[in-house]
């Protein structure tokens, strides 16, 4: 009983920002063909830290060869993911460029064998826009807006939404969403084939579809999905590498990041 009595006199407690490092990025939740990864980072948005992308990618490949549909959320209301953590960016040079960080998740849930839905309740910003464009389907509610700011930060739409974005809504407005940083609505989203549903709940509207597809044959649903699939393009990739390889190193990107604020935070409405 003395033991236990020191052991409790001695114990560290645990200060809020210790607890906030120890709480996971991804909350993962596994049902009978179901895999929900749940993003899980209010504070900032749910921005794509290292330490996010990580996780995700973790939670992909250790789960990989399981029969599930794929469904990727955030565990906040009217959050889903406001772009790349841009305090973590700002500092990223060409060795982290080429090392295609964000490239290599999105290629991960692109390559995931079964279908995929991205449940959008917010703002899908740049690499958050390229996230969603990443999986076979998109749902949505009202307070989803998308964007690709990032030639205003002086860097590329690197991981994927230089061919991602005009594949699915044509080459004109993927040019004003990438040249002038237009913003889209979720009705207009929708209606330019953006996104596949919007309602009020899209959870609920995603975990339904996810019964629909699920009762189909696994083996028929990853041979559909590897016809339907048009191929990684391995030249835009290479552009894109290079391309983004070059510009973290320039003085105009650390220019346009640092008027962006320190520290650093994607602005939601940006």
């Amino acid at each position: 009983m003395s033991g236990d009595s020191n052991n409790e006199a001695t114990a560290t407690p645990v200060s809020s920002s210790q607890a906030a490092q120890i709480q996971p990025l991804v909350l993962v939740t596994e049902s009978e063909g179901v895999l929900s990864l749940g993003l899980n980072r209010p504070d900032k948005r749910n921005a794509l830290s290292l330490a996010l992308v990580d996780q995700l990618r973790q939670a992909i490949e250790t789960r990989r060869n399981r029969p599930a549909v794929l469904l990727l959320t955030s565990t906040t209301p009217g959050i889903f993911i406001a772009g790349a953590d841009i305090g973590e960016l700002h500092d990223r040079g060409e060795e982290e460029a080429f090392q295609a960080i964000n490239v290599e998740l999105f290629n991960a849930i692109a390559r995931w064998r079964w279908p995929t839905i991205a449940v959008i309740d917010g703002p899908a910003f740049g690499g958050g826009l390229e996230c969603a464009l990443a999986c076979d389907l998109r749902v949505a509610s009202p307070k989803a807006r998308f964007a690709q700011p990032e030639l205003g930060l002086g860097i590329l739409a690197g991981a994927g939404g230089n061919w991602r974005l005009p594949e699915l809504v044509g080459q004109g407005i993927a040019r004003r969403m990438l040249y002038l940083g237009e913003v889209l609505d979720a009705s207009t989203g929708y209606s330019v084939g953006l996104i596949d549903g919007l309602f009020e709940d899209p959870l609920t509207a995603a975990i339904a579809w996810t019964n629909v597809i699920r009762s189909k044959p696994w083996r028929a649903l990853e041979i559909t999905k590897l016809a339907l699939a048009t191929g990684e393009h391995a030249s835009t990739r290479v552009v894109d590498i290079l391309g983004q390889a070059i510009l973290f190193e320039s003085e105009e990107k650390r220019a346009r990041m640092q008027r962006f604020g320190r520290p650093l935070a994607p602005d939601p409405g940006f």
